[in-house]
């Protein structure tokens, strides 16, 4: 595989300028990944969070695989537990291609709200016309133990922003398709569900904020994945969410909370969670 390395935007470039249109740079960079991987459209996208990482190695046969800084408006990951490349994959014998995003922008890196969803403007960009959003999270259901993975039905943005600019009103209705939580369960019919509550970290939540999060609706907790469904849902991308419940949440939880007990969960939790989305992806 050739590559054609391209000077990596950082928080201090003029990536993400207020003059310059993220849909622009989104478009730059699925082309790049077009010349990269000798695939013209990709028909899904992966984002894959903490725990997920494997997932990739059973979908099918890696036409290509990209360093994330060598893309247009892409950058190393700074999170432990996230893979710092994209890859192009064949999926099984369907003939469809998918993108796999490994290399997730968090909100509290500060790099801006443009950097967080541009790997979602990217696989639009890119042609793929759904989105398979993963994430590790924390757990308000005693009975989800870690490992489990939960369907997201809906979700609770209290980052205080949105990717959204200027009089863009989007209808949020079913952002996480009923139709592809149902695909999920003719995989696995007791798959359960829940809502999702994003805060901005990067600090865990406080048992006060994860009891008012229970009290609003929600059963996972974590720091991603709202925004992006967002941005999905303004290029028109259908939206499947699934969290991994990596630990019970503050105050649930009888230990403190721990990065590292993330990614053991993740690691302990991979070769179910791996089939799972493979097994999701090849219906989808």
């Amino acid at each position: 595989m050739t590559t054609h390395p391209v000077p990596t935007p950082s928080a201090t470039t003029p990536a993400f300028r207020s003059d310059v249109d993220p849909f622009d740079l989104a478009r730059d960079a699925a082309a790049h990944i077009a010349r990269v991987t000798g695939v013209a459209s990709h028909d899904v996208a992966l984002v894959l969070g903490s725990g997920w990482g494997g997932a990739a190695d059973l979908l099918g046969e890696t036409v290509a695989e990209i360093p994330s800084d060598e893309i247009p408006g892409f950058s190393k990951p700074a999170v432990e537990g996230h893979v710092g490349t994209l890859r192009s994959i064949r999926i099984g014998a369907t003939g469809k291609h998918a993108l796999v995003l490994g290399s997730r922008t968090h909100l509290y890196e500060g790099k801006g709200v443009r950097a967080v969803v541009h790997g979602i403007r990217t696989a639009a960009a890119a042609g793929a016309q759904t989105v398979i959003l993963t994430n590790g999270c924390g757990g308000l259901n005693v009975d989800w133990t870690p490992g489990t993975p939960v369907l997201i039905s809906d979700h609770i943005n209290l980052t205080a922003t949105s990717p959204l600019e200027g009089a863009t009103f989007i209808d949020l209705t079913d952002l996480y398709s009923t139709r592809l939580r149902a695909l999920a369960r003719e995989v696995d019919a007791a798959l359960p569900e829940g809502v999702y509550v994003q805060f901005p970290g990067p600090h865990y939540e406080t048992p006060a904020e994860v009891r008012m999060a229970g009290v609003m609706g929600g059963n996972l907790v974590g720091m991603s994945t709202t925004l992006e469904a967002i941005a999905a849902r303004q290029v028109g991308m259908e939206v499947l969410g699934i969290s991994l419940v990596t630990n019970l949440a503050a105050g649930i939880s009888p230990v403190p909370l721990s990065h590292a007990e993330v990614i053991e969960a993740g690691q302990a939790a991979g070769p179910r969670i791996s089939a799972l989305l493979a097994a999701i992806i090849e219906k989808v």
